[in-house]
């Protein structure tokens, strides 16, 4: 049997194919293959500092990338009503596991993250993308029916879920979250004596952070001496001096020395590697892939009316955007180290999974005929 993609086939491949936009598909697989790339790069001297196979990450890593393009595929070809069922019922699971993880947790360099079931996961990375789908939802729902509290219920489900991020401790997830949900309530057109009063509250909640929690007080200060002429830290400082190696080009693929020095090189500091193997022209292609998904995602939501498709589009391509922003930022000493992984491209299952359950939903929400697929939801 021989499988039809012409314009006019029913098959669900071929609808797939001829309405997904082909611009956001090329800038993931592109992301993808960078991961794999770099952590063939990165992650062997790794395993080797901690004495196991030699290309241990490295055969988990490509087998992540399987799950997670899979995962992709399956949430891309979704109808609206599905993608809101299954980020409700997500997030109820996500906060679950979050719950039992402050607990029953592995405790990780002083942090309750992780869940070991046989593998461990880290089910904060899963609950961002169903957090920011179901907050898209309570405000189109509110639109549509103007006595249903959407907006406070949000501010409801927001304050838990930073509250139990906060717990963990991840500031970095916790940041995330509150910086798109206040986005999502910009565009949501909250009037704006309101979301002045909302961002004051939240600069004042980072303030308390700094000032009661000791570990953030390091992590700032740190990144304002290093940017006013002090020390960095030592993650950073060769995190500075790979880049500085590296120049346009790179010193060559295994050529690096970074990867031996950092711990996390195959992780939150893969970018380094990047940048000294394979110099800065590759790490701008980086950025642009993920500029290109941002940019690209806005500009397909700003020409629809659908506010749950808008607030939903908007929020994804936000969070994925200013993930990798602070990752690369931390790298550069431009903002305070956090253990938040390059999205797509880091070593990590749960991050990689979390990521492709985000794409695939923004994948099928910009899809040309979402709307068609979905009549039914409009009422």
């Amino acid at each position: 049997m021989q499988l039809s993609f012409s314009r006019s086939s029913r098959n669900i491949a071929a609808n797939w194919w001829w309405t997904v936009d082909k611009w956001l598909l090329a800038a993931v697989i592109f992301l993808l293959g960078c991961g794999l790339v770099l952590s063939l790069s990165a992650s062997p001297a790794v395993a080797r500092r901690i004495g196991v196979p030699t290309y241990h990450f490295v055969y988990r890593h490509a087998f992540y990338v399987c799950i997670a393009g899979g995962v992709m595929l399956f949430f891309s070809m979704l109808g609206l009503k599905s993608i809101r069922r299954l980020a409700i019922l997500g997030y109820a699971g996500a906060m679950l596991l979050v719950l039992l993880a402050l607990f029953f947790g592995v405790e990780i360099k002083g942090a309750r993250r992780w869940i070991d079931i046989g593998v461990q996961i880290q089910p904060s990375e899963f609950l961002k993308p169903t957090f920011i789908v179901m907050t898209a939802w309570l405000f189109e729902v509110q639109r549509r029916y103007k006595n249903f509290p959407g907006v406070w219920v949000s501010i409801a489900l927001c304050g838990v879920t930073c509250l139990l991020l906060l717990r963990q401790p991840d500031y970095g997830m916790t940041a995330v979250v509150a910086a798109v949900w206040f986005v999502q309530l910009f565009l949501a057109g909250l009037p704006i004596k309101r979301l002045v009063i909302v961002a004051v509250a939240l600069m004042a909640l980072f303030a308390v952070a700094y000032l009661a929690l000791p570990h953030v007080q390091v992590r700032v200060e740190q990144m304002l001496a290093g940017m006013f002429g002090g020390e960095p830290s030592y993650q950073v400082k060769r995190s500075l001096e790979a880049f500085k190696n590296g120049g346009l080009f790179g010193v060559g693929v295994g050529e690096g020395v970074v990867k031996w020095h950092i711990p996390d090189a195959h992780t939150d500091f893969i970018f380094p590697v990047a940048a000294e193997e394979y110099g800065m022209l590759f790490c701008l292609l980086i950025v642009g892939a993920y500029g290109l998904i941002v940019v690209r995602s806005m500009w397909l939501s700003g020409r629809d009316d659908n506010m749950f498709i808008v607030l939903s589009v908007c929020g994804l391509a936000v969070s994925f955007g200013l993930q990798a922003f602070i990752n690369m930022a931390s790298t550069l000493q431009l903002g305070p180290t956090k253990g938040m992984a390059l999205p797509l491209v880091s070593y990590g299952g749960s991050s990689l999974l979390g990521a492709a359950i985000g794409i695939g939903m923004l994948l099928a929400l910009t899809r040309k005929n979402v709307h068609a697929e979905n009549k039914d939801d409009e009422g």
